[in-house]
């Protein structure tokens, strides 16, 4: 199996992780158990690895590291922004009824 090959499986899994905690904070509203300061760091540390991945032209590292940046940004503004901003904000993703 090539490296190649192990860093798109990588990228899937590390994708998957993401998904559930922000369809999570769409379904519920609810980020009140969510630390403010690691999604921060979580979003810096995605932005520097879209970095790196760019610096070394490696998809491998710049698609998912970038999908996941986008995710974390997203949760990270679920939870500091107002909660009619993130009712708007999750009424528009699933607008059924909750």
């Amino acid at each position: 199996m090539s490296s190649t090959v192990v860093g798109y499986i990588a990228a899937v899994l590390g994708v998957t992780a993401f998904v559930p905690q922000a369809w999570r904070v769409v379904k519920t509203r609810d980020t009140h158990s969510l630390s403010t300061p690691m999604w921060i760091v979580e979003c810096l540390a995605f932005a520097a690895w879209v970095t790196y991945g760019v610096l070394l032209d490696e998809w491998p590292i710049i698609l998912p590291n970038s999908i996941c940046f986008l995710l974390s940004a997203f949760i990270l503004t679920m939870k500091v922004a107002p909660r009619t901003v993130r009712e708007r904000i999750a009424d528009t993703l699933d607008p059924a009824p909750r």
